[in-house]
């Protein structure tokens, strides 16, 4: 890579993307070669947040500086030490003076400002700057973790799936903010659109290695497709000629006239070097089924409110679901979308109101992180069978299949796992519960692209009642039935289909 590129990687599921992060960030042995960063330091956004829970999201932005951090927080404790007249007055405003000038030097008086637009940038209130840590959710963790890299901009950035848990508005910021960055990025991610906006070069990786295309997203799919049809060619060429060469040496292998061309011919074919084409990557493959019918109105949610933090979130929201309605939830992130799917859920009580669904309704809840909710010391079999019932584990072998854990895969430690293979694990867990009405926050976020495209397939034939909040366009302008907007905590009827 050179000073300040941008490039994507991008390639199957298993395929090693994240082990070449981790390699080059010298998290992981190589086994072969060797990895060098020459021009600057190094930052890397793993797939897990790597923050202090007890700190503020404040106080944890300044840690991305360290050297600044330290003489912010001299600083504070030298203007304390005069305040009170304690110590040596004249030895304290000396360093004072020294740490202010240290602290000028080094850009420490533009380090707020950075901060608040980062942060904001990124999804988070002010409001927000003076909680702790450990207060947000994973996926909010992942942002703080990406808002740090961003503030201490080195000259080199490793990012490991950096669009995962971020809405459309912060991605469009990050979008922008990352294409503009004067550092060199190297970046994995599913999400195209993205790559689109940020990256001048894409990095394929597969079975056979590593190959660089240059240029933008749509051009590496344009070169790949146009290299595919020249491997085809030249493989189906090979195959022909292959084929008639063996029927030669078929047809005189016994004539003794003919021995010395048939033996040339066998090494010949020995000796050629096979046209290997392009192999496509395994996909998921599944189905959603609903079990069992449901009366004609599913759910009647009445007059709910509920404030977190005395801060209404919804306000007098009321709705009623039919049977076989594919209800999506859009506004932005804040609005109440997930507050009310996890009211429906019964994960949360309202403040007020009250929500009832039918007798014979079903229902499972897919929150919007729910890969967090995993046992890192299960195995996959283990987790998924957590969700079973009293499946056999040679139907949830099956079903794990077709999400590609076979053979000792489903052994394998959740923890051991890449995020993309934590979201399969999730969604497999979640589908092998029986339900007949599916209440999903996000649900495609953070799965890669041909999970995700089955997923919808599943979601677009599934016979049963779907409540979705969702900001995928795929959802909203193909499956959903109605479309209803939740904003400043008020639910609007927006389309009916």
């Amino acid at each position: 890579m050179s000073s300040g590129e941008k490039v994507g990687v991008v390639g199957p599921n298993g395929a090693g993307k994240t082990t070449l992060l981790r390699m080059i960030a010298d998290r992981e042995p190589v086994t072969s070669g060797a990895v060098s960063v020459s021009d600057g330091d190094l930052s890397y956004l793993q797939q897990e947040s790597d923050v202090s829970l007890d700190s503020s999201l404040y106080d944890e932005m300044w840690t991305a500086l360290p050297e600044l951090d330290q003489l912010r927080k001299r600083i504070e404790e030298l203007e304390d030490l005069l305040l009170l007249e304690e110590g040596d007055a004249e030895s304290q405003t000396t360093e004072l003076d020294r740490s202010h000038d240290r602290f000028k030097l080094l850009g420490g008086n533009s380090v707020d400002s950075s901060i608040s637009r980062v942060t904001t940038g990124l999804g988070f209130t002010q409001e927000d700057l003076a909680k702790p840590c450990g207060d947000f959710s994973g996926g909010w963790r992942m942002r703080i973790s990406l808002a740090k890299i961003l503030i201490r901009r080195d000259a080199n950035i490793l990012l490991d799936e950096p669009t995962n848990h971020l809405d459309s508005a912060s991605k469009k910021w990050l979008a922008k903010e990352l294409s503009e960055y004067p550092g060199a990025i190297l970046m994995v991610t599913h999400d195209g659109d993205f790559l689109e906006s940020v990256c001048t070069r894409i990095l394929d990786v597969g079975q056979a290695g590593v190959t660089s295309y240059q240029g933008t997203y749509s051009h590496f799919l344009e070169a790949k497709a146009d290299r595919q049809a020249q491997l085809d060619a030249l493989a189906d060429r090979q195959e022909r000629e292959i084929a008639r060469q063996e029927q030669f040496i078929t047809r005189f292998r016994s004539k003794a006239t003919k021995a010395r061309q048939v033996q040339s011919r066998i090494k010949a074919l020995e000796r050629m070097q096979r046209v290997e084409r392009m192999v496509d990557a395994k996909t998921t493959h599944f189905q959603i089924k609903s079990t069992g019918r449901v009366e004609q109105v599913v759910l009647s949610a009445e007059s709910v409110s509920h404030d977190w933090d005395n801060l209404p979130v919804l306000l007098d929201v009321s709705l009623e679901v039919e049977r076989g309605q594919k209800v999506a939830l859009v506004g932005h992130n804040g609005g109440g979308k997930s507050t009310f799917l996890r009211i429906l859920a019964g994960e949360v009580d309202p403040l007020e109101g009250d929500i009832n669904w039918s007798e014979r309704s079903r229902r499972g809840y897919y929150a919007q992180h729910q890969d967090e909710s995993l046992n890192r010391a299960f195995t996959i079999l283990e987790s998924v069978r957590e969700s079973a019932g009293d499946q056999p584990d040679g139907d949830l072998r099956g079903i794990l299949g077709r999400f590609l854990f076979s053979s000792d895969d489903v052994y394998k430690k959740i923890e051991m796992l890449s995020g993309g293979e934590k979201s399969r694990v999730a969604l497999a867990k979640f589908l092998v519960q029986p339900n007949n009405v599916l209440l999903l926050d996000e649900p495609t976020n953070h799965l890669d692209s041909s999970t995700r495209d089955e997923l919808l397939g599943a979601l677009d034939e599934y016979d049963g009642t779907i409540i979705c909040a969702s900001h995928d366009p795929a959802i909203v302008e193909e499956i959903a039935t109605h479309v209803y907007t939740v904003e400043h905590g008020e639910l609007t009827l927006t389309e009916v289909k």
